[in-house]
């Protein structure tokens, strides 16, 4: 039994309400297609509609989507410092599970943010198990540290850019991280607010190894989604949306993969009919 909490979706049976199937699906063997793994990014959780994949539940119509919660997030156990490595092995086993009971071939795995970190090296760590990598705004930064904008990043935290201060509650941080940037606040739910303060505990994502060797080696297929940021607010944009734009682009390079642009700065949640037709046609 997995160490954290995955929701299926599987819409499949009720794809035409029982009607004969259009031209479009006539060919397909809905039960045959291999499934998708989804890993979130902070302040949320696998089926979350604000910030996770509820905009891909339509996807659940030819495939069962897998929407594992990390560690501290969702309804996964509590954990004292959410990691990405112990996150890669949550992957890995989600997978090998999912192997075990669907057969060998592998799933497709799809990872957000600091989810798509996880997602590379689970991916790097068993390439059998995965038919194929998407990264939406992936946050490998050490993958892009030869960029000047991510190395200017980088040189900011590592040389020591100010920590959460003490006593800063959840929904503090959260104000800060959303209102302070310009942009809604998100409802403080107890939910919420346990995915905040898992964040806030995270391990940076700057201390990752990123295998691209690895993956190169392996030669899945890669899909790279990055939002636009033109409607962002200015200082999000600034400090968050040019060193993921570099991140995105660097990767597309170095894994041979294809880069989709979408407007604005969440692509999955903003966008997601976008995104949904670009991982249908990428999983084929």
């Amino acid at each position: 039994m997995a160490a954290v909490h995955v929701a299926v979706w599987d819409d499949r049976d009720r794809v035409g309400g029982g009607r004969a199937p259009t031209a479009s699906r006539a060919s397909v063997t809905p039960a045959a297609a291999p499934p998708a793994l989804f890993i979130h990014n902070i302040f949320t959780w696998g089926s979350d509609s604000t910030y996770g994949f509820a905009g891909q539940r339509p996807l659940a119509d030819s495939r069962r989507l897998l929407l594992m919660d990390r560690r501290g997030y969702g309804d996964s156990p509590d954990t004292a410092r959410s990691d990405f490595d112990v996150d890669a092995e949550d992957v890995v086993e989600v997978l090998g599970a999912e192997a075990s009971a669907a057969g060998p071939g592998g799933a497709h795995l799809v990872g957000h943010g600091n989810g798509a970190v996880a997602a590379l090296i689970a991916a790097a760590r068993r390439p059998d198990l995965v038919r194929s990598l998407a990264l939406v705004q992936p946050s490998a930064f050490t993958a892009a540290a030869h960029h000047p904008v991510v190395a200017d990043l980088l040189d900011r935290v590592r040389d020591g850019a100010p920590g959460i201060p003490d006593g800063v509650t959840p929904e503090q941080y959260l104000r800060a991280s959303t209102e302070g940037l310009g942009m809604a606040m998100p409802e403080p739910t107890s939910r919420r607010l346990r995915a905040v303060a898992t964040s806030m505990r995270e391990r940076p994502v700057w201390e990752a190894e990123i295998p691209l060797e690895a993956i190169r080696g392996a030669a899945l297929p890669v899909l790279v989604i990055c939002g636009t940021w033109e409607r962002a607010p200015a200082a999000y944009r600034e400090h968050v949306g040019l060193p993921l734009m570099a991140v995105a682009e660097s990767l597309t390079d170095s894994l041979g993969g294809r880069l989709l642009r979408v407007p604005g700065y969440y692509p999955h949640t903003q966008e997601p009919a976008a995104v949904n037709a670009a991982l249908r046609e990428f999983w084929g």
